[in-house]
Parts: structure tokens; C-alpha cells; sequence
């Protein structure tokens, strides 16, 4: 939890408390369903829940924006980011059932009212959001081919709507065909901790004709 005030110091008591629960519930429903590598559960803090809050060091979403969240598993990036964005609206898709059901019961434990929640895929979504986030849920490609239908024309943040990805490692090729309308931020420049030496936040920017 020392990770996430150290760099997200002006939370309110109510997002601390929020934060705070999360090591326990995702504890407690990793013994019975395998969301986090069993390997990894002792770094929830850092690798999922700072990982998942790398997006809010790019971008200060504006009140009333709305963000889908695309093959979120156990709820990330879309749970953290819902705590840290109260007054934004997030949706969290998944094609795993299970998985689904243990990110909206860790939701309504913490009594986090502004997720809603999809069992599918987002194909099936036809609903549009100011941005899209996910996190390396597969190639930029082919996740840019099933979400454009997704993005809202309409602006009201800083950046262009788009995709916010989380990515790991070299991305060269994969980001080639999108060079000219995406920013790669590397997680480095804000957490300094060794996991994010690699690790990167993808925007891309995506134009509604």
C-alpha cells in the first residue's frame, strides 16, 4: 500500500480505504480462483495495482469521461483506476466468466459504484467510450482493429480519445503501423522502482471519420 501513497499522496481517506482492501480480497479469492499467478500474489501493490495506475500518470482523465477496459481478468487496470477516478465511469469486459466475477465482487466489497461489468468479448460491445485501456491483452494491431467501432468522437480530455495500453518490452514493430498517431511513455520516468524499467503506457490516438 507504501507504493501507491507514495505516489498517489492526495488520495482521500475513502480511496485509501479502498486501496488498502484490495490486498486482502484478491488474497483471499487467489486461493480459490487462479487471477494473479500464485507466485506473484505478494506483489499485488506493485505489479498489478501501481502497473494499473502507471495510465493515470498520463493521463488525468476528466470528470465524466468513460473508459472501457478490454480483457481486464481479475479487474485490471479498470479497479485501481475506477478507485483513483470516482467521478469517471468505467466498463470492465472479459471473455473468462469466472475471472468477471471475482473483479465485480471485489467492486462491491469496497463499494466501488462506477464500474459496471460485461462476460464476453468486445466484439460484442458496441457501446462507445472516450478510451479504451487494457493491459498487453494481445498484439496493438489486432486489439486497434476490434476497438476503433468503441471510441467516441466527441472530446473532452487533454489527449485525443484512443487506446491506452500497458506493454512490456520491445515494442518497435508492433507500434510501426500506428508510429504517427501514438506516444509511447515509458513507466520509468514516474515509478522507480526496477519492475518498470521496461514496462510502458501506449497511446494511441483513434480518429472517428
Amino acid at each position: 500500500m507504501q507504493h501507491i501513497k507514495n505516489y498517489f499522496p492526495n488520495l482521500t481517506p475513502k480511496q485509501e480505504s479502498q486501496f488498502s482492501a484490495l490486498g486482502e480480497l484478491y488474497t483471499d479469492w487467489n486461493t480459490k480462483i487462479n487471477v494473479i499467478s500464485r507466485k506473484d500474489i505478494d506483489n499485488l501493490y506493485l505489479h498489478h495495482i501501481l502497473h494499473s495506475l502507471g495510465i493515470a500518470k498520463t493521463i488525468d482523465f476528466t470528470d465524466g469521461t468513460t473508459i472501457l477496459d478490454v480483457g481486464t481478468g481479475g479487474g485490471f487496470p479498470g479497479i485501481p483506476l475506477a478507485i483513483l477516478f470516482p467521478q469517471c465511469q468505467f466498463h470492465l469486459i472479459d471473455r473468462i466468466g469466472k475471472k468477471i466475477k471475482v473483479a465485480q465482487s471485489i467492486a462491491e466489497a469496497i463499494g466501488l459504484e462506477n464500474v459496471t461489468f460485461q462476460h464476453g468479448s468486445v466484439e460484442e460491445d458496441k457501446t462507445e467510450y472516450d478510451f479504451v485501456v487494457s493491459r498487453a491483452v494481445m498484439p496493438l494491431p489486432d486489439l486497434l482493429k476490434l476497438i476503433r467501432k468503441n471510441i467516441k468522437k466527441e472530446q473532452k480530455n487533454a489527449l485525443p480519445n484512443g487506446l491506452l495500453c500497458l506493454k512490456g518490452g520491445e515494442l518497435q514493430q508492433e507500434i510501426a503501423p500506428v508510429k504517427k498517431t501514438s506516444i509511447v511513455f515509458n513507466l520509468s520516468d514516474y515509478f522507480k522502482e526496477d519492475y518498470f524499467d521496461t514496462k510502458k503506457v501506449v497511446y494511441v490516438q483513434i480518429v472517428k471519420r
